[in-house]
């Protein structure tokens, strides 16, 4: 079990996880084309923080896998790849301020301080719509994606699915949540 005070993995947790990481790694060739898990592996080895946030990734049903590479830094792009949004991170409105605009029936938390507190940022509408290039994603759920200021400062928040095979972006009021609504995150390492 991870950490939350050290942000650290136990030994044995690290070699799991590291392993479940290049066996998801090597099993989905086509999401990272050109990329190389020793490389990947080196990054993360120097990286003991991203390590446990991949860690809380993978505890939360992600699934995360890499799923590109920045071209000017290097950097490992890791998603989460689950066919369905997280089923830990699910029934969770926007943000800590729609969180405290409900007085009735509040989830648990919300889909932006979560995020923050496992290390990782949502998904942008444009990055949701390159995953789902990878495959098929949120086909019976959907995801918050971050919503732009304009939007959030009229109460609105943004969410994406895919049905009929086609890539949605719909609205919502940000206090909304949902027992298939959750989020997917993004790290670069």
């Amino acid at each position: 079990m991870a950490s939350t005070t050290s942000r650290s993995l136990s030994a044995n947790h690290r070699e799991a996880l590291l392993a479940t990481l290049a066996a998801r790694f090597e099993e989905n060739p086509g999401r990272h084309e050109g990329v190389r898990w020793a490389e990947v592996r080196v990054r993360l080895e120097l990286s003991p923080g991203k390590l446990w946030t991949l860690g809380e990734m993978e505890r939360t049903g992600g699934e995360p896998d890499v799923v590109g590479r920045d071209a000017s830094s290097g950097a490992a792009l890791f998603v989460d790849c689950s066919p369905q949004s997280p089923q830990g991170r699910r029934s969770l409105c926007y943000d800590a301020q729609a969180l405290a605009s409900r007085k009735k029936n509040k989830p648990e938390g919300s889909a932006v301080q979560m995020a923050e507190l496992m290390g990782v940022k949502l998904l942008t509408e444009e990055e949701y719509g390159a995953l789902q290039q990878l495959g098929a994603f949120d086909t019976t759920t959907s995801s918050w994606v971050m919503t732009p200021p304009r939007i959030r400062e009229k109460g609105g928040a943004l969410f994406c699915d895919r049905r009929y095979d086609t890539v949605f972006l719909y609205h919502n009021g940000a206090e909304s949540y949902y027992g298939a609504r959750g989020f997917r995150g993004k790290l670069r390492v």
